[in-house]
C-alpha cells in the first residue's frame, strides 16, 4: 500500500531546483501586492483551500465524432482511473476528490472507498448516464431517458439515478449530477409541453429519494446530441426546473454549453442571486461544446467567472458551490492537461481575489467604465504564478507539476503495466 503514485523522492528533487527562485519571485509580488493593500500570505491561504474535483472520466483519452486515438498506459478501469487522479492530486495539492460515472466507473462501493482512501481522495458528485445504452439494459434512449414518450424507458432512467444515489451514499458523495441528451431531430418529432412534463414528473421521482443532505445538480446544454431541440436548453429552462424541484435543486453551469459570445458570468451571477447556482463544470470552447483544457482558449472570461464568485462569496450566506473539471483530451496525456487546468483554476480564483472590490464598486457607482474595467484588468494581468506554486510546495506538492510528472516518467510505467488500447471509428463516417 503507498500513499503516492510518484515517488517523493521525486517531488523533492525537482522542487530543489526551483525553491530558491521561487521563494524571491513570491517575496517579490509579496513587496508589490502589499503596496496594493493586499496580504498574499492571506491570497496563499484562500488559494490553498480551494480544490477541484477530477472527473474520473477525463483521465482517458477523449475522441472525436470521427475517431479516437488512444495513448500509452490508458486505465483499464476506475481503480486505473483513481490512482491517475491521485497522481493529480498528489503534484498539484488542488484536487482532492473524484467524480465518477455510472455505469462507465460501477463496482463494488466498498472497494472504491478502499482505493480513494489509500491516496486520502474522496468523491464529488454522482454523474447518472441516460445518453448512451448499457450493456444488457432493457429500454433503448435513442428517443429519450427521463422525457422520452415511453413510461417504461423513463421508470428504467428513474431507477438507474436511484442506483447512482445508492452507490454515492456508500462511497460518502453528497450531490448527484443529471445531464440527458433528450431533445428532438426534427419539427413535429415531440410535443414540447408533454416532453418537459414526462422529464418533470421523473425529476421529481428522483428527488423524493434524495437523502436530506444532499444535493441535486441539472445540467444545461443547448444542443447535441439533439440538433432541432433539446429539453434542458438553457439556464432560464434549468432555473425553471430547480425552482419546481424544490430547495436541494441546483443548477450546474458548464462552460461549454454555451453559444459563442454568451455571458457566461452574468448568468453566473444571475444564479447566485437567486440561490440556485449549484456549482461548475470546467472547460473551454471556440466553437461549441468543445471540451478544451479550462483557460485554453478564453483565460479572461474564466477570470470573469471568478470574479462573479468572489464577489457572491461577500454577498450570499452559506455561498458553497462546486467545482469540477469536464474536458475531452484527444491530443494531450490527459493527466498533463487536467494538471493544468486545476491550475488555471486556481490562478482565475486567485486573480479575482486580487480585485480591489470597495474601488470597483465606487467607479461602477459613478458610471466610470473606464476605471471598473481597469481595476478588473490590473488584478488580471497580476502573474499569481508565486502564490500558486508555494501553496503546492507547502502542501507537498510540485512547484512545476508538469515538469515533475514528466521526470517522474509516470506515463511510461504504467504503460507498461496497461494493455495496448485499440483505436476506433467514430459513427457519423
Amino acid at each position: 500500500m503507498t500513499e503516492t503514485m510518484i515517488d517523493a523522492s521525486i517531488v523533492e528533487a525537482t522542487n530543489a531546483k526551483r525553491e530558491a527562485d521561487l521563494r524571491t519571485d513570491y517575496d517579490s509580488l509579496g513587496e508589490r501586492l502589499d503596496r496594493r493593500g493586499i496580504a498574499i500570505d492571506a491570497i496563499k491561504e484562500k488559494v490553498a483551500g480551494f480544490s477541484v474535483a477530477v472527473p474520473s472520466w477525463g483521465v482517458g483519452t477523449g475522441g472525436t465524432r470521427f475517431a479516437k486515438f488512444p495513448g500509452p498506459g490508458e486505465p483499464r478501469d476506475i481503480f486505473d482511473k483513481i490512482e491517475d487522479c491521485a497522481v493529480i492530486a498528489q503534484l498539484t495539492q488542488a484536487t482532492r476528490t473524484v467524480s465518477l460515472h455510472i455505469p462507465w466507473d460501477k463496482a463494488d462501493p466498498n472497494r472504491l472507498k478502499q482505493a480513494a482512501s489509500r491516496f486520502n481522495l474522496g468523491f464529488d458528485a454522482m454523474n447518472s448516464n441516460t445518453f448512451s445504452d448499457a450493456k444488457g439494459q432493457i429500454q433503448s434512449y435513442k428517443f429519450g431517458s427521463l422525457s422520452a414518450a415511453d413510461k417504461g424507458t423513463r421508470d428504467q432512467a428513474i431507477e438507474h439515478n436511484l442506483e447512482c444515489i445508492e452507490i454515492g451514499k456508500t462511497i460518502g458523495s453528497k450531490a448527484l449530477t443529471v445531464w440527458i441528451g433528450d431533445g428532438s431531430n426534427f419539427p413535429g418529432q415531440t410535443n414540447f409541453a408533454d416532453q418537459f412534463a414526462h422529464y418533470l414528473d421523473s425529476m421529481k421521482a428522483i428527488y423524493a429519494k434524495l437523502p436530506d443532505d444532499w444535493r441535486i445538480y441539472t445540467e444545461h446544454k443547448m444542443y447535441e446530441p439533439a440538433f432541432y431541440s433539446t429539453v434542458v436548453q438553457d439556464w432560464g429552462t434549468n432555473y425553471l426546473i430547480a425552482k419546481e424541484l424544490g430547495d436541494k435543486a441546483y443548477c450546474l453551469v458548464d462552460l461549454g454549453h454555451h453559444a459563442p459570445n454568451v455571458n457566461i458570468e452574468m448568468i453566473v451571477s444571475r444564479l447566485a442571486q437567486f440561490g440556485k447556482l449549484g456549482g461548475f463544470h470546467f472547460n473551454d470552447s471556440k466553437y461549441g461544446d468543445d471540451d478544451l483544457d479550462a483557460g485554453a482558449i478564453d483565460p479572461y472570461r474564466l477570470f470573469l467567472v471568478f470574479n462573479e464568485l468572489v464577489d457572491a462569496e461577500d454577498r450570499y450566506e452559506n455561498f458553497n458551490p462546486a467545482h469540477m473539471l469536464d474536458q475531452s483530451h484527444n491530443v494531450t496525456d490527459p493527466i498533463e492537461s487536467l494538471m493544468l487546468s486545476a491550475s488555471d483554476v486556481q490562478r482565475a480564483y486567485a486573480q479575482a481575489l486580487l480585485v480591489d472590490r470597495q474601488t470597483l464598486a465606487e467607479a461602477q457607482q459613478a458610471n466610470d467604465a473606464l476605471a471598473a474595467t481597469q481595476e478588473l484588468r490590473k488584478a488580471y494581468r497580476t502573474d499569481v504564478e508565486p502564490i500558486l506554486a508555494m501553496a503546492r510546495l507547502e502542501a507537498g506538492g510540485a512547484i512545476d507539476p508538469l515538469a515533475t510528472y514528466r521526470a517522474a516518467s509516470y506515463r511510461t510505467k504504467v504503460a507498461e503495466i496497461r494493455p495496448v488500447v485499440e483505436g476506433g471509428g467514430g459513427g457519423i463516417v
